[in-house]
């Protein structure tokens, strides 16, 4: 008996040799030692990492030679380089004849309002069903959770019939931001991924303050909040890179071009402006969220690896 228990104590504690290793792939560590199957695994690496930036970066930098180019040579030579020179003069031209900085603050606007009352929602949305738990809590986040099966385009004539004249209050909020914040503001999706952060915050730390006399108010301030930076971040993120590019609602709701945002003011001059504007216009409206995630992404990274790894 002895000796049975001696052999499996060593079968336990003796090391893995390279074929009994946990990570498991194609090719064993054996093959990796001759130089033909490095040489042509480092060869896909690099074909696949090229094929990744050519359809990443691809039409991004299409887009940029195209907002430099006269609209001859967008249509007669799309893929050489500048025939006939740098047109420089396209993105100031694009900025004040096609009004695209007036399209460009209101899509800020826009996504400014989005973003606020979206995140007003989804974190008290989040709180009540999470911290409070009320005894109807399993019956709203079920509800909740049931609006997610429901498309979009299902809702889109109620709720645009609703935006013409709201109950209770018989307001018309076509032609006003009002419209397009308050049905982005319900968002299910924001408010179950609060929730389900907040579910893994310590209850301890609200139990005390509640000993200590804190009111709701007082703990969702100043203790929820200090604890959701990473949730924060990631629905904000969400937020705003949704009302940045939503087309079809602001096309319904905001027909008056003063109000419109650069996806819907774009599309309305695509009939008449100048290829070559159109295509600065279109490269002034992607470049800048692009700008501005290289700038942040290293919150909007650490927010969204730290959003699902909170630990109680």
């Amino acid at each position: 008996m002895t000796s049975v228990t001696t052999t499996l104590r060593a079968i336990v504690k003796r090391p893995a040799g390279p074929e009994e290793s946990e990570d498991r792939t194609n090719v064993s560590e054996l093959d990796r030692t001759r130089r033909t199957v490095r040489i042509v695994m480092r060869i896909l690496a690099a074909v696949v990492i090229l094929g990744l930036l050519v359809v990443s970066f691809g039409p991004l930098l299409w887009l940029f030679k195209a907002a430099l180019s006269t609209s001859q040579d967008i249509l007669k030579y799309p893929f050489e380089w500048w025939p006939s020179g740098i047109q420089w003069q396209n993105l100031p031209d694009a900025w004040s004849q096609i009004r695209i900085g007036q399209y460009l603050l209101n899509t800020v606007w826009m996504a400014a309002g989005c973003w606020f009352f979206g995140l007003l929602v989804a974190l008290t949305g989040g709180y009540g069903i999470a911290i409070l738990r009320p005894r109807y809590a399993k019956a709203v986040n079920v509800a909740v959770l049931a609006t997610l099966f429901i498309p979009g385009v299902v809702s889109l004539i109620s709720l645009y019939v609703t935006v013409l004249d709201v109950p209770l209050i018989g307001v018309n909020l076509v032609n006003t931001f009002w419209a397009v914040w308050l049905p982005t503001a319900a968002n299910a999706f924001n408010v179950l991924l609060v929730a389900r952060f907040f579910d893994r915050l310590p209850r301890d730390v609200f139990e005390a303050a509640k000993i200590d006399g804190a009111g709701v108010f007082r703990v969702f301030w100043s203790i929820v909040l200090p604890m959701s930076r990473p949730v924060i971040g990631v629905v904000s993120l969400l937020t705003i890179v949704g009302s940045w590019k939503e087309f079809l609602w602001p096309l319904l709701v905001l027909p008056s071009p003063d109000l419109q945002p650069l996806s819907v003011g774009l599309y309305r001059i695509s009939d008449t402006a100048p290829t070559s504007l159109l295509m600065a216009g279109m490269f002034i409206s992607v470049i800048i969220p692009i700008g501005l995630f290289l700038l942040f992404q290293r919150q909007f990274l650490r927010s969204a690896g730290q959003a699902g790894a909170i630990k109680g």
